[in-house]
């Protein structure tokens, strides 16, 4: 402190202490000042943390919201991709699995107990049965004198020595037969037109005529024709709907062959053609439909049919409904969209049971109807399988166990529907609670949207329909039936495109219910069609149901079996 501000300073005591507390009360101020400023840095500091915190959130968010976009992504070309250069069915992908189930399979196998009656009755000598030895077919060229070508019919052609060759080249004498060598060879004879003129022979009586009276003309009947005054007989309107809803032959390939073979007939003839036999065959259909309806449990599924209108087609749906054992028919319904409607009228009055992917209008439609709705494995087996590359781990461990229920039921098909349920509560039911918890304990691991979420999600949803089959043995485990006959309906769709109207989906329907109802049973439809369109005119309704296909089988057998003995 200096001499001026020394001797600036009072004297007084008390002023002099009343300008220190002035001095201590600013410096407190002061120091408050500095103090609140201190806080409002601080406070800033704190939002700004806050801030940054936040930002991070949001940025490791949308991070991980990228990842699951990759994922999607990734699954989406790893599908596409399946579908266009990989395998049809969800088969293992690497040798590693089939190395895993092959260890699985060697671990049961060695933890199963050795039945003494599962063995040999000749084990104790060392000598091996004949009947019990497996007998593997070689590959290369088929026998062409094997029975599975006697039923074809055969043409003998002889080839003989010319008569300069007939000579014996060292003493001039002819030669005499002594024997013969044949071999055979498969030929094809084209298909061919033929013309039938139907000639109906007209009668009358002379003596009538000549006494000027009336001479009683009376013309001969001839068989009632499938379409009336139309020129197309049974066998050829038989091989149109055969190669178009059987072979999945577009009509314009097939006028295409017809004009190879000197008759072209125009495509839109066939179209009505194939209306026609609908029209005839549509009682048949609808009794079909009567006794699908009467089945214990139903499979169905949907797939898109397009159908043609101004400016762009219309996303059409044929629907399909398979019988059980007891009512074997596959009954096709065409619906101009997928709304529940087609469904709900289709099995009005139905009350047992459907076997059904997820779709959602099946819901309704059984809980009014009373309806017990079971789900498909093979779908959820199918969202893991799809997944499975992107979370290896968890995919193969759910794949294992639903592929453990698959294996049951592959050892339990030739049981009865009693018996098959005692397996499935007996071996498939721990499996299915194995599955359960897992399943759960999966879903807290994964984020909502990551893509196996969403497979574990589809079983968790329809974890309800997916154990019913542990409830009815005769539920099947998976509605692949139903599907495959999808697959087949895609086939027809890739080739012809679209159904030309509301009425051609049904035409498609009816035709393809026959044609996909002969595959089961194995008949050529062809054969079928062909007796059917030629009888089925004259056969009272109280008979109809001998023309299902597969009451014509079990007539036919006799006769065949007849047929055989007489060739014989």
């Amino acid at each position: 402190m200096d001499d001026a501000t020394v001797h600036s300073l009072p004297d007084d005591p008390a002023e002099l202490k009343q300008l220190l507390l002035a001095l201590g009360r600013k410096h407190e101020n002061r120091i408050a000042e500095l103090q609140e400023q201190a806080r409002r840095i601080e406070l800033q500091n704190q939002q700004i943390r806050l801030e940054i915190q936040r930002i991070e959130s949001l940025h490791q968010q949308q991070i991980a919201e990228l990842e699951l976009d990759k994922l999607r992504l990734q699954q989406q070309l790893l599908v596409a991709m399946k579908k266009l250069y990989g395998p049809r069915g969800d088969r293992l992908a690497s040798e590693g699995d089939v190395a895993q189930l092959l260890l699985e399979f060697a671990r049961e196998l060695e933890a199963r107990a050795v039945e003494t009656e599962d063995l040999p009755s000749d084990a104790d000598t060392g000598q091996i049965d004949p009947k019990t030895v497996r007998r593997v077919k070689r590959r290369g060229r088929r026998n062409l004198g094997a029975d599975e070508f006697d039923h074809l019919p055969v043409i003998r052609k002889e080839h003989d020595l010319s008569d300069a060759d007939k000579p014996c080249p060292c003493c001039n004498q002819p030669r005499v037969k002594i024997g013969e060598e044949s071999s055979w060879q498969i030929e094809y004879i084209p298909g061919s037109f033929t013309r039938v003129e139907h000639v109906r022979l007209k009668y009358a009586c002379r003596g009538c005529e000549q006494n000027a009276l009336n001479p009683n003309i009376e013309l001969a009947d001839k068989p009632i024709q499938p379409i009336e005054k139309g020129m197309a007989g049974p066998g050829l309107l038989a091989y149109v709907v055969t190669s178009k809803f059987a072979d999945y032959l577009p009509l314009y390939r097939l006028q295409n062959i017809f004009s190879r073979n000197g008759f072209e007939i125009d495509r839109v003839t066939q179209c009505l053609w194939c209306r026609d036999v609908a029209n005839v065959i549509k009682p048949l259909y609808d009794r079909m439909i009567q006794r699908i309806l009467a089945s214990h449990v139903i499979c169905t599924d949907d797939t898109v049919m397009p159908m043609l209108q101004p400016g762009k087609t219309k996303q059409a749906r044929l629907w399909v409904y398979i019988g059980d054992p007891a009512n074997p028919y596959n009954v096709f319904d065409f619906t101009i969209s997928r709304s529940r409607d087609g469904p709900a009228l289709f099995l009005k009055g139905y009350n047992q049971r459907i076997v059904a992917d997820a779709y959602g209008g099946y819901d309704g439609i059984c809980l009014e109807a009373g309806i017990t709705q079971a789900g498909c494995w093979a779908h959820a087996r199918r969202k893991f399988v799809d997944t499975r590359d992107l979370s290896p781990k968890i995919a193969d461990e759910a794949l294992l166990l639903i592929g453990k229920l698959f294996a049951i039921e592959q050892q339990a098909k030739d049981l009865s529907s009693e018996d098959w349920l005692q397996v499935r509560q007996a071996q498939s039911q721990p499996i299915i609670a194995e599955l359960h918890d897992k399943l759960l304990a999966w879903k807290q691991t994964l984020l909502p949207k990551h893509p196996v979420a969403g497979a574990i999600n589809y079983c968790v949803n329809q974890w309800k329909p997916l154990t019913r089959f542990l409830a009815d043995g005769a539920i099947p485990i998976h509605n692949n039936l139903a599907e495959q006959e999808m697959k087949r309906t895609a086939l027809n769709r890739k080739n012809s495109l679209f159904v030309g109207n509301q009425r051609g989906g049904q035409t498609a329907a009816i035709l393809s219910s026959f044609t996909s109802t002969c595959r089961r049973h194995g008949i050529d439809p062809q054969i079928y069609f062909t007796q059917l369109l030629t009888n089925l005119s004259t056969t009272p309704m109280s008979q109809l149901d001998q023309w299902l296909p597969d009451e014509w089988k079990r007539r036919q057998a006799p006769a065949l079996v007849a047929d055989a003995h007489t060739n014989a």
